[in-house]
Parts: C-alpha cells; structure tokens; sequence
C-alpha cells in the first residue's frame, strides 16, 4: 500500500486546511475555492483524497518579503446637479416640498375646524434663499 492509501490524521486534514486560508489570505484562492477545497480537506479519509487540494498553490509567502501594493480606488464620476428652470439647483424640489407640507396643513387644519400654525413656512425658506440667490446672481450678469 502507497503513501496515497494510508489514512490521514485529524492533523493532516487541519494542515491542509490552514494552508488554504493562508492561501486565502493571500488571495491566491477565491472565497468559493477556499470552501470546496476546505470541505474535501475535511471530509478526506487517506493522504490520496489530500493529494491534489495544494499543488497548484505555490508555498506561501512570509510576511517579511511579501509585498504590499498600494490601493488606488477608481476616482468617482461627478454627477451633475439637476438643475431646474430657474436655472438654480434644488429650488424646484424644494418648493414642492413646500406645497406638499402645506396640503398637509390645510387638510389637518381643515379636519380639525381650526387653523394651526402654519409651519410650511419653515420649509418655504430655503426656497426664498435660492430665489433670492438667483436674482442676485441675474443682475450681477446684466450689469
């Protein structure tokens, strides 16, 4: 009987499978490789069922003389802002959030009998500032 027919220990099979996830962690193995290769690790009763889960890995490399490349993340593409109209970014939007929180004060306002204070106008600001912005930045243009 061959080496490949003898039986494998617990120690062999934990062997193999620490050489994997170092493998892992090396990225010479996907996560999906590394599961296969460890299931088979595990469920392998002789040294020929480990034969074969290690050749193509080369031997690992220390820490010492391994190298680290730099990560450069792809540089984000900018959007453009949605501009509306007016020519200003945001005003529509906001001013239809002004209109829907004003139907939410007349219909509670409405269902309760009394008017309530009316708090749309909070949301109505940034609307006046952008207004505002807008002009400004029209006359400036025509002087």
């Amino acid at each position: 009987m061959g080496h490949e027919g003898m039986r494998a220990g617990d120690s062999d099979r934990q062997d193999v499978a620490d050489k994997l996830k170092i493998a892992l962690n090396e990225g010479r193995l996907d996560l999906n490789e590394y599961d296969e290769r460890v299931q088979k690790a595990y469920a392998a009763r002789t040294y020929g069922d480990l034969d074969g889960l290690l050749d193509d890995l080369p031997g690992t490399i220390p820490v010492q003389r391994a190298q680290v490349q730099p990560h450069h993340p792809p540089t984000p593409v900018q959007q453009p802002h949605a501009v509306s109209r007016g020519g200003r970014p945001g005003v529509a939007p906001a001013f239809g959030a002004f209109l829907l929180c004003t139907l939410i004060w007349a219909i509670t306002s409405w269902t309760s009998g009394e008017a309530h204070y009316f708090w749309p106008a909070w949301v109505l600001i940034p609307v006046v500032i952008a207004l505002l912005a807008h002009f400004s930045d029209k006359g400036k243009r025509h002087q």
